[in-house]
């Protein structure tokens, strides 16, 4: 299917949380798009009206095919897998199936079909405990989860892959993803979620007791993790900004870091949902966990010089108000 000249996009996990996001801004600039997710951790009302969903799984190769040849699929952004950390130590090879042999499948699809773009939602987790301040693409990636490991392989498929065949690719390494769409149509609806943003939300509206902090003798001011937070509707738009280099120059690939290049520590976070939601949150102090680096910050000035991206929402109580009128929202969806 083309809509003046756009091609079809399929969207894998389109009914999570960045996924759907990614839907929303294609939808409103026009592409038309199609959603496979196995609704495992996606959510139906999270597809506009209209957006065809398949459900099922991106390992499928028949269903794959079918997709590709009633939607005349130009091109794939691809959302699909798992994302705790903490569960990818305990369990990599769900990891490794999932978030790499399960990529694998879509790109041998996508090759075997002849869809010509492929965009993957990768992640800095790939950079490990980095030596700098200001991470860049070209900071080395050495991972110290598999989590991180299962997306970087993917990484290199798509190196090699577009090598070999006729395929360009967009890698989009995410920092931490928060917020929810300024319109409240679709935000973070996974229930037990452990991002910090969410669980802070939920905490503030009485659906948890407390919110823990993991360590506080970290080598940054208050001595709390620093982190580079990304409102997810300005990382849904650097999507459809890649989507569109790649149509413009197929033989290029481009591999680009998605944040802020500015970061805030959990007490920072903390504080400014005390001040958003004007209510007092209960802190309970834990241990580090295993494995959090003491500060992790994009340098995005490669996406923004090639994409020409700039952030809209780039604001800490913007994302966390965002965050807030979904949490309302999703209430009472849940009744």
């Amino acid at each position: 299917m083309m809509t003046d000249s756009k091609p079809s996009v399929l969207v894998t996990g389109g009914a999570g949380y960045i996924g759907s996001h990614a839907v929303l801004a294609l939808v409103d600039a026009g592409w038309p798009v199609a959603v496979i997710d196995n609704l495992t951790t996606g959510f139906r009302f999270a597809i506009p009206d209209g957006v065809p969903l398949y459900e099922g799984d991106i390992e499928d190769g028949a269903l794959l095919a079918r997709i590709f040849a009633e939607q005349g699929t130009g091109a794939i952004m691809h959302f699909a897998g798992s994302i705790v950390v903490p569960e990818s130590v305990a369990d990599p090879l769900k990891y490794y199936h999932n978030n790499t042999a399960k990529s694998r499948a879509l790109i041998a699809a996508a090759v075997a079909a002849g869809v010509p773009h492929f965009i993957f939602s990768s992640t800095a987790a790939t950079y490990g405990i980095p030596d700098v301040a200001a991470v860049s693409e070209d900071t080395p990636q050495r991972p110290i989860n598999p989590y991180g490991w299962s997306k970087l392989m993917t990484e290199q498929m798509l190196g090699d892959v577009a090598a070999a065949h006729r395929l360009n690719y967009g890698v989009l390494r995410y920092f931490n993803v928060a917020g929810a769409d300024p319109h409240a149509r679709s935000g973070q609806s996974t229930a037990g979620a452990t991002h910090l943003i969410k669980v802070a939300i939920e905490a503030a509206l009485g659906k948890r007791e407390s919110v823990a902090v993991f360590g506080t003798d970290y080598a940054t001011p208050d001595g709390t993790g620093v982190r580079d937070y990304i409102h997810v509707s300005d990382l849904a738009a650097a999507h459809v900004l890649t989507l569109e280099a790649l149509i413009a120059d197929p033989a290029r690939s481009l591999t680009m870091n998605c944040g802020y290049g500015r970061g805030f520590s959990v007490t920072e976070v903390l504080d400014a949902v005390d001040r958003v939601t004007n209510r007092k949150l209960e802190r309970r102090i834990e241990g580090r966990r295993a494995g959090d680096p003491d500060s992790l910050i994009s340098d995005p000035a490669r996406l923004k010089q090639t994409l020409g991206w700039e952030p809209k929402h780039a604001d800490l109580d913007r994302i966390i108000a965002d965050a807030l009128a979904w949490e309302r929202k999703l209430s009472d969806l849940r009744g």
